[in-house]
């Protein structure tokens, strides 16, 4: 049966959690009751996480050892947190699907291969893909151009057709859709991100989710991330995860998704990802700016992350993730020092919630006076 793939990404709140040592979860804020009595989440959670610090910052491109990384990293302490959650099935250990939050994790990878000179930025897709078809104008798209979604490719996700179970199927069901347009105007499109995970294994001979796994997962201890492949069920413990009609949709079969959106993780794993990367823990200095330079894609959007300036003035930076089951959202201050993920269990909210208490969550926890406000000036 033919089918419109449905895999756009989406902001969705960060989590707060209690302090340690605290016997029960605060009683939400008000602004995340709403996400269930207006938006009809049949749960909804968030984890902040603050003045998050480490001993020593290792030199972010030595990826050689992801033993002698994680050592490094072990130094880090988590500060104070706070967890709280309305309505039913969210728990702070859960696993969850986190759609396009994979982007942030597949950017890394590039910038640290940048760093390595394993390849440059500016390489055009057919130095590493050549004799994939992307059309006359694909042939001069560059790695940063896919990364700031500046390539021009149609997006797959929107496209009729069979969903693709491998990137080259997602590839050619885009360009099905319509042609390129030359590069260089910003244009959401998860195609870029598939071409980027076969860079990936190009350039490394392993696939993205073994690099994201040697670079990333392994050297921040993060134990509830994972990239499940053709695994449809979730990793224990996990809730469940509803559609617009309130049907369960748990079980998902990812390959759709693959690098553009397959990642499933934790409240704590992201805020842990976010800090660390923003904090100068993952990439050397010159790809830390290239991860944040929103030049190419004129403001919008930097290398797998994207910045949001808020009513009093402080930039957040991070990503969304909207897939079948789930909407999350995490962002962070630009020095990784605050941290903010918020989820909801289900993919589809009343009209215009989202929209409307988004920023309000993101404001509560970033304009307070508790709130460290750094300068979003690299």
């Amino acid at each position: 049966m033919r089918r419109a793939v449905v895999l756009v990404s989406v902001l969705l709140g960060a989590g707060v959690q209690t302090l340690s040592g605290a016997p029960s979860p605060p009683p939400p804020s008000p602004l995340l009751s709403r996400l269930v009595s207006e938006g009809h989440a049949p749960g909804a959670a968030l984890l902040a996480g603050s003045a998050y610090s480490a001993g020593s910052p290792d030199s972010g491109g030595a990826t050689d050892s992801a033993d002698s990384t994680e050592a490094a990293d072990s130094t880090q302490s988590a500060g104070s947190t706070r967890f709280e959650s309305a309505g039913a099935g969210i728990r702070r250990a859960d696993r969850f699907r986190a759609g396009s939050v994979t982007k942030t994790f597949i950017a890394t990878v590039v910038l640290q291969l940048d760093a390595e000179r394993r390849l440059r930025l500016d390489d055009t897709v057919s130095k590493h893909l050549p004799g994939l078809p992307t059309g006359p104008s694909g042939r001069q798209v560059t790695l940063r151009a896919l990364l700031s979604h500046t390539s021009g490719l149609p997006d797959y996700t929107t496209a009729a057709g069979p969903a693709p179970t491998t990137a080259v199927e997602a590839v050619r069901l885009a360009l099905a859709a319509r042609p390129p347009r030359p590069p260089g105007s910003y244009a959401y499109a998860n195609t870029n991100y598939a071409l980027l995970g076969m860079v990936i294994e190009r350039v490394t001979g392993r696939s993205y989710a073994t690099e994201a796994r040697h670079r990333i997962i392994a050297r921040l201890g993060l134990t509830g991330t994972s990239f499940p492949g053709a695994r449809t069920t979730l990793p224990d413990p996990h809730g469940r995860a509803y559609d617009a009609r309130g049907r369960d949709v748990t079980a998902f079969d990812p390959r759709g998704a693959g690098a553009a959106g397959e990642l499933i993780s934790t409240l704590d794993d992201l805020n842990r990802f976010y800090a660390a990367l923003l904090g100068g823990r993952l990439l050397p200095p010159p790809q830390l700016r290239a991860l944040l330079d929103t030049r190419p894609a004129h403001g919008a959007y930097g290398l797998g992350i994207y910045p949001r300036t808020l009513a009093c003035g402080t930039t957040v930076w991070g990503h969304n993730g909207h897939i079948p089951g789930g909407y999350v959202r995490t962002a962070a201050t630009v020095d990784g020092r605050r941290t903010l993920t918020f989820r909801v269990n289900t993919d589809t909210l009343a009209a215009g919630t989202l929209s409307a208490l988004e920023p309000a969550l993101l404001e509560a926890e970033f304009c307070t006076d508790r709130a460290r406000r750094p300068r979003a000036g690299r």
